[in-house]
């Protein structure tokens, strides 16, 4: 079946490459890898809207912007495997004395990774608080960078640094990167279509900066990582037990039970919630994350799939509304493997004859 597009794989391309064009995306791709093998590989459109902008390959590396949270939250787990946290319990205080007891009080790392912390912060900077910690949950950065702040203080460096000793480099991973200076193959973030494109660069590689640029491939070799339980190349890369602590409900219970279902920053399915970005045709056990410029690794254990879409427009589809988009995209991505559960064709729109060794 090499080359040939069944029903609704078609729709999902289409689908992917649609919103691209509603967006203002220049750029769009899309990675499966199914049973451990490459399914679909396709790749749309150009760097930028710039009329000699070049073409998106195999090589291009999208910034993930926020989706660099997955990576955040396995370090998250190396650090409780490796004893550096005690418990996801711990008050964060104990961990940064010098933090306002009284701003904190009750604030968790737990809190920090689940976004139930209730901490924010205002236009100048300062974080105040908005609600008790563990009350419900809101999406806010705030515990992304505390936590980011305490790998570093735990490890003494931060944690790409980490990942790249303990991960990265085992793997072979040359398409991964917090990015400083430009290359040709960084794809650019369109903010106005009718404006020059951003870079997306950092000033420093240490993760405090939203500049972590990947290419669909080692992103979606990412999230097959982690649905092998960190076994890759028949070596035990990651410990099993740090993948399911980053991969596992973590969130206390709340009152709401329309609030999502989240592991170390990741979105994980138990059952079907409203405000889920996993739509409810998505099985229990999957794991979504998700970035402002519309790249997003959805990882289905019960089917051995994982799935990547990148886009390099600033905000997702769909406004207030995006949430109704990603559960549309969910069920898409569902609706192809109930259909074919056993398939195996290869579609890829690139101008190689082979297909990458993944392994």
């Amino acid at each position: 079946m090499k080359g040939t597009l069944q029903g609704p794989l078609k729709e999902l391309i289409s689908w992917v490459d649609d919103i691209k064009y509603k967006n203002g995306s220049s750029a769009s791709a899309l990675y499966i890898l199914k049973d451990n093998q490459v399914l679909l590989e396709h790749y749309s459109g150009r760097h930028s809207h710039g009329k000699y902008a070049s073409h998106i390959t195999e090589q291009s590396q999208f910034n993930v912007a926020s989706a660099r949270k997955s990576y955040l939250g396995l370090s998250v787990a190396y650090a409780l495997h490796d004893k550096y946290i005690s418990c996801l319990d711990d008050p964060i205080t104990h961990y940064f004395p010098e933090f306002d007891k009284d701003l904190y009080k009750g604030t968790t790392i737990r809190h920090l990774v689940t976004h139930s912390h209730g901490l924010n912060t205002d236009e100048n900077g300062y974080i105040f608080r908005e609600f008790e910690s563990g009350s419900k949950w809101e999406y806010c950065n705030v515990g992304v960078d505390i936590m980011t702040k305490l790998i570093h203080r735990l490890y003494g460096k931060g944690y790409p640094q980490l990942l790249n000793e303990r991960v990265f480099t085992p793997l072979g991973f040359s398409e991964t990167g917090w990015r400083t200076e430009p290359d040709e193959n960084l794809v650019p973030i369109i903010d106005h279509i009718d404006k020059p494109a951003l870079p997306g660069l950092g000033a420093a590689s240490d993760g405090t900066e939203k500049n972590l640029f990947v290419s669909p491939r080692e992103f979606a070799l990412w999230g097959q990582l982690h649905v092998q339980k960190g076994m890759m190349n028949g070596r035990q890369i990651v410990p099993s037990k740090v993948i399911e602590a980053a991969t596992s409900i973590q969130n206390v219970s709340y009152s709401d039970t329309s609030l999502p279902g989240t592991g170390l920053f990741w979105y994980v399915q138990d059952i079907p919630r409203k405000k889920s970005e996993l739509g409810e045709r998505v099985p229990a056990g999957s794991y979504q994350i998700v970035g402002v410029t519309g790249p997003t690794i959805l990882v289905i254990p019960a089917y051995n799939v994982v799935v990547v879409k990148m886009y390099n427009k600033r905000y997702n589809y769909g406004g207030e509304e995006y949430l109704y988009y990603f559960i549309i995209y969910g069920s898409s991505v569902t609706k192809w493997q109930i259909y074919f559960p056993s398939l195996r064709m290869v579609h890829r729109n690139r101008p190689r004859n082979e297909l990458p060794n993944i392994w």
